[in-house]
């Protein structure tokens, strides 16, 4: 038996009180619902970087988008409630309650791994999709770099504001900048103060026992612009594929997309999700 949106984990656009809103779609299915987490300067089912494009799934899953603490409709983080993967693993582990399928993107897949090894029981499976666990595969050269990159520039971060970090953001993939809404300049706020989430330990040992199919998906970027993807598609791709043979993964490659497959190519990505959930057995 299945948690359903009646129940108290999984209320139809519920919440887990005070930490974390949860966005539910296709709440009268019978199949097992599908945790989905996002990465940063997004929220669950933000329609540009997030998982609106997946809600035609809801016809057969029920669909459970979780907003990260200082995102989307879940609360600012206080001095009781934190805002990083490791809080973000303790409200991905309620939320599987008796069994779930995990998908994370980004920062949110480092969230899901961590929750994931602790309740391995409840996981009906794992999707990994571009996921920020560089210390999975710190010890690749492209990794590395990046990780040694990311760690100078940090040591001289200056002092931004949300509207200023939303430019940067856009700049560094050079893309035209984020529309400055009151939700996406609370999502960069929660950014800059949020800890890092290639520093993240990761319990690969495991991930790799445990039973439950996994997946890592990973786009192909050729797409995106040259410095972009020199910048960022070689360190994440190789990330990916890392962890997917350090996890006894799946790593599959997504074409047509850099960083957003679930964005870019809906279709494509919802077919795969699909079929990985079917084939899952669970």
């Amino acid at each position: 038996m299945f948690p359903s949106s009646t129940t108290p984990v999984f209320r139809a656009n519920g919440s887990l009180p005070g930490r974390a809103h949860v966005t539910t779609w296709g709440a009268a299915n019978s199949a097992p619902p599908v945790i989905f987490v996002h990465g940063s300067t997004t929220w669950g089912d933000d329609p540009v970087y997030g998982f609106a494009a997946q809600r035609p799934l809801a016809d057969r899953f029920q669909l459970l988008l979780m907003d990260r603490r200082g995102y989307g409709g879940s609360p600012d983080a206080g001095e009781r409630f934190s805002s990083d993967y490791l809080a973000d693993a303790d409200d991905i582990a309620e939320l599987l309650g008796e069994g779930a399928h995990l998908v994370g993107h980004s920062y949110g897949g480092v969230g899901v791994m961590i929750a994931a090894a602790r309740r391995p029981e409840a996981v009906r499976s794992l999707t990994l999709i571009e996921p920020g666990c560089y210390q999975a595969a710190a010890d690749d050269p492209a990794v590395a770099a990046a990780l040694r990159d990311n760690r100078a520039a940090y040591a001289e971060f200056p002092e931004l504001t949300p509207e200023q970090w939303l430019r940067a953001a856009a700049e560094s993939a050079d893309l035209p900048p984020l529309e400055a809404t009151e939700q996406r300049l609370r999502a960069a706020a929660t950014v800059l103060r949020e800890r890092v989430c290639w520093e993240a330990g990761i319990p690969l040992p495991a991930l790799r026992a445990a039973a439950f199919p996994k997946l890592v998906l990973s786009g192909t970027w050729e797409t995106a612009p040259a410095p972009y993807r020199e910048r960022g598609g070689a360190p994440i791709t190789a990330c990916a594929r890392i962890t997917a043979e350090r996890i006894a993964a799946r790593h599959m490659s997504i074409s047509g997309t850099s960083h957003y497959p679930h964005v870019d190519v809906p279709e494509k990505l919802n077919t795969v999700l699909a079929d990985f959930w079917d084939s899952s057995g669970l």
